[in-house]
C-alpha cells in the first residue's frame, strides 16, 4: 500500500473498524516468525510488516483514503489520480473494496497501511472466511445486480452469503500466435480496474450499458457473453504503461 492522499472529500470511518481492531490485536501479540510462516512472505519483508501492525491506529490523524492506499494491477486501472471529487463522492455511495483487514471499505474510509490477504490464516489457526464470515456481503444490496470486478480469493468471503444478481465481466486479449481471445491475468487485472474507473465516471445505473465499455481497447463480444458474464476482447491491450507488470510482458 502506498501512503498518497488526494481530493478534498471528507475521510469516513470504516464500517467494521471494530473487527479491524481486533484482527491488529492478534498479529500485535505475534512473533516476527509465526507472522513470516502467516503471511508466506520473506525475511527481509517481515520486519516492516510487523512494524505496521505494532503502530497501526485508527486515529483520524493516521489516516489515508483507501482509494488512494492501494496498490497492484487492478488499482492502476482505477487510475483513482483523474478521479474528480464529484468521481470520489459518487463512487462513495456505490463501490465497496474487498479488504483482508477492514471487510468492505468505501473510497473514502480512512485506513492505515496494512498487509493481510484474505487468503492468510490468522494466528488462532481461523481462515480470513472463518473471521468475517457473512459479515461483509451485509454491505451490498440485495435488490439491485452487483457488479464483480474483484479477485476469486476475496470473492470466496462475499459471493456465497448475497441473493443478487452478481455480474462478472470476463476480459480477453487476442493471442497474436493463435489468433483466439486469451485470458492474459496482468491484462484482465487491469481492465477490471478500468471497467470500475469507466462505470463511477459515467455513473452508469443501468446494467443494460455495461456492454458499451471500449476502454483500454476492448469492445463486448455478444456471442461468448451471458446475462451474468459479459465478455470483452481487445485485439491489442492499451493498458500497457499503467502498470510496472505490464511494461514487462
Amino acid at each position: 500500500m502506498r501512503n498518497a492522499q488526494s481530493g478534498h472529500v471528507p475521510l469516513s470511518k470504516p464500517l467494521f473498524s471494530a473487527q479491524a481492531a481486533k484482527l491488529v490485536e492478534l498479529f500485535k501479540g505475534t512473533d516476527a516468525t509465526t507472522i513470516q510462516t502467516l503471511m508466506r512472505i520473506s525475511s527481509s519483508k517481515v520486519k516492516a510488516v510487523k512494524e505496521l501492525y505494532d503502530h497501526w491506529s485508527d486515529g483520524p490523524g493516521s489516516q489515508i483514503p483507501a482509494i488512494d492506499g492501494f496498490t497492484g494491477d487492478i488499482y492502476s486501472g482505477l487510475q483513482v489520480r483523474t478521479w474528480s471529487d464529484d468521481d470520489r463522492r459518487y463512487a462513495q455511495k456505490h463501490l465497496v473494496i474487498l479488504s483482508g483487514l477492514y471487510g468492505g471499505l468505501r473510497p473514502c474510509d480512512g485506513i492505515m497501511p496494512y498487509r493481510l490477504e484474505m487468503g492468510y490464516r490468522l494466528p488462532d489457526g481461523r481462515s480470513m472466511y472463518d473471521f468475517w464470515g457473512g459479515s461483509i456481503a451485509s454491505l451490498l444490496s440485495e435488490k439491485h445486480p452487483i457488479l464483480n470486478l474483484s479477485a476469486v480469493e476475496y470473492t470466496k468471503a462475499v459471493l456465497p452469503y448475497v441473493s443478487a444478481q452478481v455480474i462478472t465481466p470476463k476480459f480477453l486479449t487476442i493471442s497474436p500466435k493463435t489468433g483466439q481471445p486469451t485470458f492474459v491475468a496482468v491484462h484482465a487485472k487491469i481492465a477490471r480496474g478500468a471497467f470500475a474507473r469507466w462505470v463511477i465516471q459515467h455513473q452508469i445505473k443501468d446494467t443494460v450499458e455495461l456492454i458499451k465499455f471500449k476502454e483500454l481497447g476492448y469492445t463486448y463480444n455478444k456471442v461468448m457473453s451471458t446475462n451474468e458474464q459479459p465478455v470483452f476482447v481487445c485485439k491489442e491491450f492499451s493498458g500497457l504503461g499503467l502498470s510496472v507488470r505490464s511494461t514487462l510482458i
